[in-house]
């Protein structure tokens, strides 16, 4: 548990340096904007340092902004997760403020596309382990449980408010360049870990009992129960269907692993769910 819960803060580390790398070497040269709260603090250090007598740095803002949405997601999403998403975030403010912004490439496109890439690296890894780069997630977290609306459509009007507002004050060019390094960046995150808001497990298992008692511990989510036999071995299995949300999917993985490593395992997309869903 020790040695898992090491893992985790290593990942949350790299993830959090992967997401300064991006900016300070490639996003923030080329004025080239990142998505969610870390692309809000860097417009505004923007617009800060065209306008403003004074300046403060990305690192600084992200750190200030996330203060608020950290106590609110303690109260309503959980504790576990907000805490290793608020350390992501206090890595990330410190590695902005040390590493240096240096200009990689002159060229706005590559800066957009490796800018894009190395930040979906960095987000994708933690999502993966269980935490979030904070920010956005929390807030479309807390507002899809209020409203019962997909996380994305939360990430999609904050983006677009980014691009609007990037494009009004320093050109449609660099907003358009925001929003390839905004594709770029989405399409990498779902290949490493799915952005869905709600996912299907179907867990084929021999430890139908253990299996059932350990998610049951640990997520309180309904769990379907039906018969199932190997076509080529005639073993007498079950399989277990339970549907999750992206965030539990973390925990979900590591109880098979634990209970049962044989067990085979399908995860697919969600479509949509009629009957009663847990929200909170």
């Amino acid at each position: 548990m020790v040695w898992l819960e090491t893992k985790k803060i290593i990942i949350v580390v790299i993830g959090a340096f992967l997401n300064a790398m991006s900016l300070n070497f490639f996003l923030i040269p080329a004025n080239v904007y990142a998505s969610g709260f870390t692309g809000i603090a860097q417009l505004v250090s923007s617009i800060l340092g065209e306008f403003a007598p004074f300046n403060i740095s990305t690192g600084i803002l992200l750190l200030l902004l996330n203060i608020p949405v950290t106590i609110l997601g303690w109260r309503k999403v959980g504790k576990s997760f907000t805490l290793y998403s608020f350390i992501s975030v206090l890595l990330s403010s410190f590695f902005l403020e040390i590493i240096p912004v240096k200009e990689v490439s002159s060229d706005i496109l590559l800066n957009a596309v490796f800018g894009g890439v190395i930040a979906a690296l960095g987000v994708g890894l933690t999502l993966k382990w269980g935490a979030s780069t904070g920010g956005m997630d929390i807030i479309a977290m807390v507002l899809s449980r209020m409203n019962d609306r997909p996380v994305g459509t939360y990430f999609f009007a904050l983006n677009g408010i980014i691009i609007m507002t990037a494009g009004f004050v320093f050109g449609w060019e660099n907003a358009l360049y925001t929003l390839v390094a905004l594709y770029v960046s989405t399409r990498l995150i779902d290949a490493i870990h799915t952005r869905h808001e709600k996912l299907t497990a179907m867990i084929v298992t021999k430890k139908s009992d253990e299996l059932k008692k350990a998610i049951h511990d640990k997520l309180v989510r309904g769990i379907t129960l039906l018969p199932a036999k190997g076509a080529f071995s005639g073993e007498q299995k079950e399989m277990l269907i339970i549907v999750v949300t992206r965030y539990e999917l973390y925990d979900l993985e590591h109880i098979i692993k634990e209970v049962d490593p044989h067990a085979f395992t399908n995860i697919v997309e969600t479509a949509g769910i009629f009957g009663f869903f847990r929200k909170e």
